[in-house]
Parts: C-alpha cells; structure tokens; sequence
C-alpha cells in the first residue's frame, strides 16, 4: 500500500511538473510571437509614413499625397516584387533550416523574418486610415484568442482538419497569385471570405498541435528541442494571425 502511494505521489508530481512545463512552453510561443507582431507593426507603420507626403512630387496618388522616393521604390519599382515574395522564401527557407539553426539562431531569423514582413505590409497604412487598421487589429486580437483558447482547451481531437486546411491554404495562395494578375474584384472577395475560414481554422488546429506535440515529447524534456518548438510554433501562430487580420482588413477596413 504504501509503495502504491508513493507511485501515485511519484505519478501526480511528474503530471504537475508536465503541466508547469506546458504552461511555460505556451507563454514562450505567445511571447515570441507579440515581440514579432510588434516588430511587424513597427517597421509597417514606420516605412508606411515616410512612403507618403504632401509636397508635390513626380508621383500623385490623389486628393493632394504624393509618394515619396522610398514609396515610389517600395510600391511602384520592380523592387515590389522582391518585397512582396520575398517573407513567402524565407518562410520555405526557415522550415529547412530549422535544424541546423541554433535556438538563438531561430529566434533571430523569425525577429528579421517579422521585421521583413512589416516591410511587405506598410503599403496598408497609404491605402487604409489608420483607425481602421487599428479597429481590425483588435477584432483580429480578440478573434485569434478566442479561437487559439479553444484549440488548447477543447477535448475534441481537431487533428484531421490539417489535411483540409493545407489544401485549402495552396489553393488560396495559388488564387492570390493569379489574382495579382487578374485584378479581379470577385475573385478577391472570395479570396477574402476563404482565407478568413482557413486561417480561423488554423489558429485552433496549430494551437492544438502545439499542446500535443508537447505532451508527446515532454517525457525527454529536450532543452534545445523545446526552444526550437517554441520558435516554429510562434512561427505558425504568428502567420496564422498576419492573414487572419489582412483578410479581415478586405472587409472591415476602410480605404484613404
């Protein structure tokens, strides 16, 4: 009896260091990702501001702005290219990576990868007012808590929609791409809505995935493993957010 008590005290404490270990885990992946979201929201606020001014230039955007040298190479050069495509490449190019790269190694390509990003987004404080991106990322802030609490906390297992939202996920980048071309007004509204649907989605499906390859792994308690899982785990949720918000920008923005 008393050697099944002390299996059980040995069972209970390794539960509860597991949980701790958990809880620990998930506040370094939402760390990691708010230091990249507001790296994001810096650089795109910041080169955003110095696309646009009042003084008369050579390129006019209406009602009076004019876009700047920097706009000018960021949002109407070739250069647009390579900023649009390029957090596309280093994303493919950090899944690759990820295993030769040190933990702290990771977390500095994700930092620049986010700060990249900022670059590609700042064409949205010319096109939108600034009160509507700030309304849509606190209705994206709210929409991604609640769907990443119930993709930790639901019993159900959500597993099986990965398959289906990858699919999707292909198909809705393969879409956007031809659309860049096409210009096409319904098109980019169905975008839109889909992309709304896959990135909801996969803030629930990541978050669980998050959990549970945790749980699957917490038994080595692998330093350097676990500090990796955290970086591509703000990774995915971070990415999961960025589209989360332009979409719902399409809707809920409005245009300068």
């Amino acid at each position: 009896m008393a050697e099944f008590n002390s299996i059980r005290a040995t069972a209970g404490a390794r539960s509860a260091q597991i949980d701790a270990g958990l809880r620990a885990h998930m506040n370094k992946v939402y760390g990691t990702m708010s230091v990249g979201l507001l790296l994001t929201a810096l650089v795109a606020w910041a080169f955003g501001s110095m696309t646009v001014t009042g003084t008369p230039t050579q390129y006019m955007l209406g009602d009076g702005q004019y876009l700047t040298q920097l706009g000018y190479a960021l949002f109407a050069s070739p250069l647009k290219w390579v900023i649009m495509f390029l957090p596309l490449v280093m994303v493919f190019a950090f899944g690759a990576a990820i295993n030769k790269l040190s933990a702290a190694g990771a977390q500095l390509y994700f930092y620049v990868y986010a700060s990249i990003m900022g670059l590609s987004l700042a064409w949205i404080f010319v096109v939108f007012t600034g009160m509507s991106i700030a309304q849509t990322f606190l209705v994206t802030s709210i929409a991604f808590a609640a769907l990443s609490l119930y993709g930790y906390t639901t019993k159900r297992d959500i597993s099986g929609w990965g398959a289906f939202l990858i699919m999707g996920l292909v198909g809705l980048i393969v879409a956007s791409i031809v659309n860049i071309f096409l210009a096409s007004s319904a098109l980019n509204f169905a975008i839109s809505v889909i992309g709304v649907l896959i990135f909801a989605g996969l803030t629930a499906f990541d978050t669980q995935k998050l959990k549970v390859d945790y749980l699957q792994h917490a038994h080595a308690m692998d330093g350097e493993w676990l500090a990796k899982s955290a970086i591509l785990g703000a990774l995915n949720l971070y990415l999961d957010f960025i589209n989360l918000f332009m979409f719902l920008l399409q809707f809920l923005g409005n245009r300068d």
